[in-house]
């Protein structure tokens, strides 16, 4: 599984075999990112698809030194259940 922005959409995507499995889309604002929604392929559910898209989204703005804003249900619950993503968290001032 390989997780990769596509910033011309707006959008992380995890890619299985080269083929698209899910993307989580975002709005930039300066150093924030706010998530508004993602999906996963109905082919791909249930086999840590979307787990491992959050992992490599998050990793990827903490690397770029950028904070993010889980509008998204799906972020916000795994931010929630994997606390060392905490630090990302931020909220629109």
């Amino acid at each position: 599984m390989l997780v990769e922005e596509n910033a011309a959409k707006h959008r992380y995507e995890i890619l299985v075999d080269d083929a698209l499995a899910g993307f989580t889309a975002y709005l930039p604002r300066a150093e924030v990112l706010v998530f508004t929604h993602t999906e996963v392929d109905p082919a791909f559910q249930n086999r840590g698809v979307g787990s491992a898209l959050m992992r490599g989204a998050l990793d990827q703005v903490r690397d770029q030194g950028q904070r993010v804003v889980p509008q998204c249900p799906f972020m916000h619950a795994y931010i929630e259940r994997h606390s060392e993503y905490a630090d990302l968290v931020t909220s629109l001032t």
